[in-house]
């Protein structure tokens, strides 16, 4: 059964004189409506030298608080309870509450709106800092390598050969059978379209060399650093974060020890042996691919294919792509590290700053890639 309440009501005596506001019964949230419309009526009926009588009144929680502040007013509410001693201890606490809330709220004043064409520049401003920012970390980070690698070479007690084999395992066994069979692929799509459009102008037989060209110089190391920014880079962003998250990297500092030469430069020297690696593992598939779909559509035998290769393609396009491959991946390795020790301890952050290891280094990766592309073909390479 729900539990009995007192009838509630606000009246205004106006045969005293002065006028007398009586305020009686259980002001709770069950006598609300009644409540208000008793309020409501009495607008305008009295002023501040009303007196009010507080002694008839009830039971009180925060919705007849807040009713009561809006009849009588925050400040006079607030001098008749501290006047009011008969009122338990509860009420007078709940009435402080309610109309101290209420002075202190005060609604949020609108900010202006800027136009579209200052949103978009800020926008953009914020992009070009940021942007800014990264590259100067990134830079600072690739030197403290640096230092380390020069400062250990000399060293070789302090050498950390398990971990260097272990991370070569990770990074380049486990993904040669991906990058083989993608790089097959994508030979064998290349040679199809080269055949396709190639045999409108009679030179089916120059598919051969589409193949041979875009893979040595392009493509083979190309989509081998893509394949180790997304799976690699990511796993460094994530293996680290997740320590940082942790604390241990800080344990680590604590016992003494560098995390850059514990963590950063074994993964390092992993990607800089396991990259050329997979790219002249990529070459290889790449061309194979080629040579599979010349000899099903264009009827060019494998032998024929092997005497166009060694005819027209000199080693010098094998060496310009394989020469971009360790640059490659010492800054993917960088970068994968680097977003690692940003992490600030949440899964949330992990998550994050592993999807920005991925983006820069792909981003990264393309960047140079063209560069060094404009740079062989200025000069004669």
């Amino acid at each position: 059964m729900e539990p009995m309440t007192t009838h509630a009501s606000a009246t205004l005596d106006t045969a005293s004189s002065p006028p007398r506001l009586h305020i009686a019964g259980d002001w709770t949230l069950a006598n609300y409506a009644s409540l208000k419309r008793s309020s409501d009526s009495l607008v305008g009926q009295y002023d501040s030298s009303t007196e009010v009588d507080l002694d008839q009144l009830g039971k009180l929680d925060t919705a007849g608080a807040a009713l009561l502040v809006e009849l009588l007013g925050a400040e006079r509410l607030a001098r008749l309870t501290e006047t009011a001693t008969h009122l338990p201890a509860a009420s007078q606490a709940l009435l402080k509450t309610v109309y101290c809330s209420v002075q202190d709220f005060c609604i949020p004043e609108k900010q202006t709106e800027c136009s579209v064409l200052i949103q978009l520049l800020s926008r953009i401003g914020r992009a070009v800092d940021t942007l800014w920012q990264d590259t100067q970390q990134i830079l600072g980070f690739v030197g403290l390598i640096l230092q380390t690698l020069f400062l250990r070479l000399f060293q070789p007690k302090r050498w950390r050969v398990t971990s260097v084999v272990a991370h070569i395992e990770q990074t380049g066994l486990d993904a040669a059978p991906i990058v083989a069979l993608l790089t097959f692929l994508v030979g064998a799509v290349v040679a199809f379209l080269g055949a396709t459009v190639l045999a409108s102008f009679g030179a089916s037989i120059f598919t051969v060399d589409l193949v041979a060209f875009s893979f040595l110089r392009e493509f083979g190391v190309l989509l081998t650093a893509i394949l180790m920014a997304g799976r690699t880079a990511s796993a460094f962003t994530a293996q680290i974060g997740s320590m940082k998250a942790n604390e241990e990297i800080d344990a680590i500092r604590t016992l003494g020890l560098d995390p850059v030469e514990l963590l950063v430069v074994p993964r390092v020297l992993a990607l800089l042996i396991a990259l050329p690696l997979l790219t002249f593992v990529a070459m290889l598939c790449g061309i194979i691919g080629g040579a599979v779909v010349c000899a099903l559509s264009l009827g060019i035998s494998p032998a024929m294919f092997l005497s166009l290769l060694q005819s027209d393609i000199g080693v010098q396009h094998f060496l310009v792509g394989l020469v971009k491959a360790p640059f490659f991946a010492f800054l993917i390795a960088a970068i994968g590290c680097l977003e690692g020790f940003k992490v600030s301890g949440s899964a949330e952050s992990v998550g994050a700053h592993t999807t920005s290891s991925v983006v820069q280094s792909i981003f990264v990766v393309i960047v140079l890639d063209a560069v060094a592309a404009l740079f062989f073909m200025e000069m004669g390479w």
